[in-house]
């Protein structure tokens, strides 16, 4: 099934690294079940070529020269005995199957959640870059392909060569050479060219996968964006794109059909022709009185039986081919480094109180793209750190990695006086709470949303935690209360609700820090002035670092930062920042007069329903004098 080629090798790296989930360590139970299943598996093979003997001993006694009614009995008995056999059979093969179920389906279950463990440990980096459609589709197609090359790879390939070694074995035995070698050049040239036209077909499956990942991506990108298209009427250009990815689809999938069709049809060609070749070879020494009619027969019913699983051969071949293409994508998965790695027995972050530093931290995806350049500031436990800056100034970054998303190229952040880069990246995460500007809820429960800050809380955790991010009265409002399903990416709460969720998330954390990235920045002023509460009451005696758009929000920091291409400008208190009449009491003034230009507009619109009332009022008698209740 391997050859020499990059593919080959790709297919043996794949099947080395599926070969130990055969015999998995520590599971004395799965290695009992793989043991029963070879002795299965041997016991089916034996009774499988003894099966043809009992139909010719059966055929040569009810010949007329040797039946007589007295010794009808033994006929009888060998065919009783041949459907005995058969029986046999069927069911050690289907107790094979039974016993090795359990193995399969662990291995399944192991590479999949070692898989979904390993995406989780990528970088954000690497899920910026990759589709998510396309990765639940690799991992999909590669659980189903390891489930199918653990039970054939075992229990079709390998029996059917054992099977063609004692066919010939016996056939050279019984009868002659020359019955074994036309037997084994059928199969091997049978195999061949099973082996050769599956490779040719290999690369139409290839494209035909590539193809209907990208219409499988496209479709999922577009229905999780569903508003979007709807909001630029772009319903159709989305059908035209997912369209292109099916007509490509449909071409690779044609050449599939085809291809196969000529597969088939030579496969039918070499075994129809050695099988005519032994029969007539047969029906010969009939003649000549060196066989018997149930030596006839016999070779006739080992030929047939050896078809059955060659049949099935090209198809597994077929199948365990794709099975190796889409594992070797899932292994490739597994191969991609995690970028951010924590040191060889890094201890746990111990928090104190909260503080921190960034000491003249440089971060850059190359030489020529510096997204931080030599920024630093502190932030004192319980203190609150306010950054605010213009779009792509690098506010987010910093928030990204203080998460520690990303290692910085150079200086250090420090919490406590420790470096994050020497602890665990699970114990820094856990001392963080974050509310983001989007906030992404899963498509489940409010209560499971709200419990994902900590999902050992009670349920009256989750509800004080909804309380105090005032949204529990609109919770209880609700028919089904806690229960009630958000949708997809939480579509279903409009912007301040998932903000109060995401808070109500965060409360329920009790992270010693506290991280807010344009918390309120995408709400109309009056959610924001609400949704301000809540933050305050949830900032205070923990050390907060706001990542501003509104300068609203920040006037009470301690300090605040103006971010401009990844370097520092400005620093210190709002009033300070205004008298100085900087970069900051710039940006100040232009918010002002757009907030005071969006009040304006809110007075007029509100001046204009209070004139229109009086009319309303008005024409009320004259609808109800004309009948018009």
């Amino acid at each position: 099934m391997t050859d020499g080629s990059p593919a080959g090798r790709n297919a043996v790296r794949t099947l080395v690294n599926m070969l130990p989930r055969l015999w998995p360590e520590g599971r004395a139970d799965l290695r009992a079940r793989v043991v029963f299943a070879l002795l299965a598996l041997v016991a089916a093979k034996g009774v499988t070529v003894y099966v043809p003997f009992l139909y010719k001993y059966a055929v040569d006694a009810l010949s007329p020269e040797t039946v007589a009614a007295a010794a009808l009995v033994v006929p009888v008995m060998l065919i009783v005995g041949y459907g005995v056999g058969r029986i046999l059979m069927i069911a050690l093969a289907q107790l094979r199957d039974a016993i090795f179920a359990k193995v399969g389906q662990n291995a399944v279950r192991e590479l999949a959640v070692e898989t979904f463990r390993h995406l989780h440990a990528l970088s954000l980096r690497f899920h910026l870059e990759r589709r998510t459609g396309g990765l639940s589709r690799v991992i999909e197609r590669g659980t189903k392909g390891i489930d199918f090359l653990l039970r054939f790879s075992l229990f079709n390939i390998v029996p059917t060569i054992i099977e063609l070694v004692l066919v010939c074995v016996i056939l050279a035995y019984a009868f002659d050479i020359w019955y074994s070698v036309v037997t084994a050049v059928t199969v091997i040239v049978y195999m061949v060219f099973t082996f050769a036209v599956t490779e040719w077909r290999t690369r139409f499956r290839r494209e035909m996968n590539d193809l209907d990942t990208e219409a499988n991506t496209k479709a999922v990108d577009s229905l999780l964006n569903y508003e979007t298209v709807k909001y630029f009427g772009n319903e159709e250009h989305e059908t035209r794109r997912f369209d292109r990815s099916m007509t490509g689809y449909e071409r690779a999938a044609i050449r599939t059909a085809t291809s196969l069709s000529l597969l088939n049809t030579g496969q039918t060609l070499i075994f129809s022709t050695g099988l005519t070749l032994l029969m007539l070879m047969a029906a010969n020494g009939i003649a000549q009185g060196a066989l018997t009619v149930g030596s006839f027969v016999m070779i006739n019913t080992y030929l047939i039986q050896l078809y059955q699983p060659l049949n099935l051969l090209g198809t597994v071949y077929r199948e365990i081919r794709q099975a190796l293409i889409d594992m070797e994508t899932m292994f490739d998965l597994l191969q991609v480094p995690a970028e951010i790695k924590d040191k060889p027995g890094a201890p746990a972050l111990e928090v104190s109180g909260g503080e921190i530093v960034f000491d003249d931290v440089k971060f850059y995806y190359d030489s020529d793209r510096r997204i931080l350049d030599g920024v630093s500031f502190h932030v004192p436990a319980g203190g609150t750190l306010a950054i605010v800056g213009p779009s792509g100034a690098g506010k987010s970054t910093i928030g990204r990695i203080l998460f520690r998303f990303y290692d910085i190229s150079e200086g250090a952040v420090r919490i406590d006086g420790q470096d994050i880069r020497d602890v665990r990246q699970d114990s820094l995460r856990a001392v963080i709470g974050m509310v983001p500007q989007d906030t992404v809820l899963f498509n489940d429960t409010i209560r499971y949303n709200i419990r994902y800050g900590r999902p050992d809380a009670t349920d009256e955790e989750v509800r004080e935690a909804a309380e105090l991010a005032q949204i529990g009265r609109f919770i209880e409002s609700l028919p089904q209360g806690y229960e009630t399903r958000v949708g997809e990416r939480g579509l279903k709460l409009s912007g301040g609700e998932k903000q109060r969720v995401a808070i109500a998330r965060t409360i329920l954390k009790n992270p010693p820090i506290l991280l807010l990235d344009e918390a309120t920045s995408a709400l109309d002023t009056h959610t924001e002035k609400e949704i301000q509460t809540a933050l305050k009451g949830i900032s205070r005696n923990r050390t907060t670092l706001v990542i501003a758009h509104r300068l609203s929000t920040v006037v009470d920091a301690d300090e605040i930062l103006v971010l401009d291409a990844g370097r520092v400008i400005e620093r210190g208190r709002h009033e300070d920042l205004l008298s100085r009449g900087g970069a900051y009491a710039a940006m100040w003034n232009r918010q002002r007069e757009s907030e005071e230009a969006e009040l304006e507009e809110e007075r007029l619109f509100a001046a204009s329903k209070e004139a229109e009332e009086p009319q309303e009022k008005e024409r009320t008698p004259v609808s109800a004098d004309s009948g018009f209740a």
